[in-house]
């Protein structure tokens, strides 16, 4: 059985791989806190990363771990950079030295998002928030450590864990009415989607950088109309612009205005493709089989 090594397997792409793989893998599972089956391990010491990953010796690391918070990696770039730029670097160091495959997952951050277009894996990434520059450069440090790599951007990620979705529908407890954003436009993405892309690519050669994500797009406020639509919310939404919400929250960070990342690569070396936003939203939220 394969020893797959897993970052950050509490998070909600750690938990979706952790349930698309089943007993089809032998599990090194890892996060911050130590559990029952779960090794602490910091990802920010190379030290502490290779100590493990010469124990170990997986066939496979999957870094599913990052500062994800958008608008605290604003307030904190350092905290930033060690987590989500010398963390994946000291795991791709560790997989060049034990020979594994690099799983790394990344971000439609990485891109200004200033032009309404498909962004494919050639286009130049220049991001505009903390966020997004600290994915990039660790991105470029798996590319320079690791010998077998794949990198995977994806958007607008959901599943079981904190995120958007629930936030929206804790708040329709509450509100007859809540405000969002409406000029920003990304592809929502669930994370067992990713989890089957993940499993699709991993046992393959087909190494490189991918994109990611449900196929379709639609705005903040578009998506929160479909959650309330669908788990049959009475609550309205309010569509405001990003300027309107950032005079409400002047600390938040800057976001692309338009990130639609399209899955070129996939598309031109698989037959494997993603669910289309509604069908995997719909999924997710009426718990619909695949």
């Amino acid at each position: 059985m394969k020893k797959i090594l897993v970052t950050g397997c509490n998070g909600q792409l750690g938990r979706a791989i952790r349930k698309e793989y089943g007993e089809e893998a032998d599990f090194i599972l890892t996060d911050v806190v130590e559990e029952a089956g779960i090794k602490k391990l910091d990802i920010t010491k190379v030290e502490e990363v290779l100590s493990l990953i010469r124990a170990e010796k997986p066939a496979v690391i999957i870094n599913c771990a990052a500062a994800t918070n958008v608008d605290g990696c604003e307030k904190d770039e350092d905290f930033a950079y060690r987590v989500n730029a010398i963390g994946p670097r000291n795991l791709a160091i560790a997989a060049t030295e034990c020979d594994a495959k690099m799983v790394h997952v990344s971000t439609d951050y990485v891109f200004p998002g200033n032009q309404p277009r498909l962004l494919t894996e050639f286009d130049e990434p220049g991001p505009i928030s903390a966020y997004g520059r600290t994915k990039y450069a660790g991105e470029l440090f798996v590319k320079e450590f690791s010998k077998r790599w794949f990198i995977l951007r994806t958007a607008w990620l959901y599943g079981d864990g904190k995120n958007f979705v629930k936030t929206m529908l804790r708040l329709s407890e509450t509100h007859e009415e809540v405000s969002v954003v409406s000029d920003q436009i990304g592809s929502p993405t669930s994370a067992t989607e990713l989890a089957r892309m993940i499993r699709h690519l991993e046992p393959t050669d087909n190494y490189g950088l991918f994109h990611a994500t449900c196929e379709g797009q639609t705005s903040w406020a578009d998506l929160t109309e479909e959650i309330y639509r669908l788990k049959g919310r009475q609550t309205k939404v309010k569509h405001i612009t990003s300027s309107e919400y950032k005079e409400m929250n002047p600390a938040s960070a800057d976001r692309p205005a338009y990130s639609i990342l399209d899955n070129y690569m996939l598309r031109l070396t698989s037959d494997f493709r993603m669910k289309d936003w509604h069908d995997a939203i719909k999924e997710y939220l009426l718990g619909d089989v695949r």
